[in-house]
């Protein structure tokens, strides 16, 4: 009995093997096409790196919402420093604000990121808003159900805002 088993078996295995190998490619699981993937995602528009105008006069930091970039402007409007930003959940509305507070000791950022060198400069929606760079190098997206307000920056980015936005600073938030 087992070994008549043992044939049926053998015999189960030849004949599923035969099938696989001489069944057509189409009836295989159809795979996804690149081009259906590289439509699904937005194509990114490239970031100025050039001070837009209409961004105000005298010593600033520009922070462009839609280009995720912040300026850094001297007293005679030359641009010091130019980076890309991540914007925060929360985002100031188009204006004029100043730097209202700073932390210089690393801190854990609404989001649960420890976080260094925030210069906070306005509120939204109960929350403040400020530049921030993660102790960790990290610029993620932010959670969009949490209510974040940091603008995060790259460390060395981070060290640059510090050193440039004092108490008081201008900080001119364009569209």
């Amino acid at each position: 009995m087992a070994g008549l088993t043992a044939a049926a078996l053998v015999a189960v295995g030849v004949l599923a093997f035969q099938a696989s190998a001489n069944a057509p490619d189409n009836l295989a699981a159809p795979k996804p096409k690149a081009s259906a993937t590289e439509h699904a995602k937005p194509k990114e528009k490239p970031r100025p790196a050039a001070l837009p105008s209409g961004s105000g006069t005298g010593k600033r930091v520009v922070y462009a919402l839609e280009d995720r970039r912040v300026w850094l402007v001297d007293a005679d409007g030359k641009v010091d420093r130019t980076f890309e930003v991540m914007p925060s959940a929360l985002s100031p509305l188009p204006g004029t604000y100043r730097v209202g507070t700073r932390q210089g000791t690393p801190t854990k950022g609404s989001d649960g990121v420890m976080i260094e060198h925030v210069v906070r400069f306005a509120m939204v929606d109960d929350a403040s808003v400020g530049f921030s760079a993660a102790v960790d190098g990290s610029m993620e997206s932010p959670d969009p159900t949490l209510k974040t307000g940091g603008v995060r920056m790259s460390r060395a980015d981070g060290d640059a805002m510090w050193d440039f936005a004092m108490v008081s600073t201008k900080v001119v938030v364009l569209p």
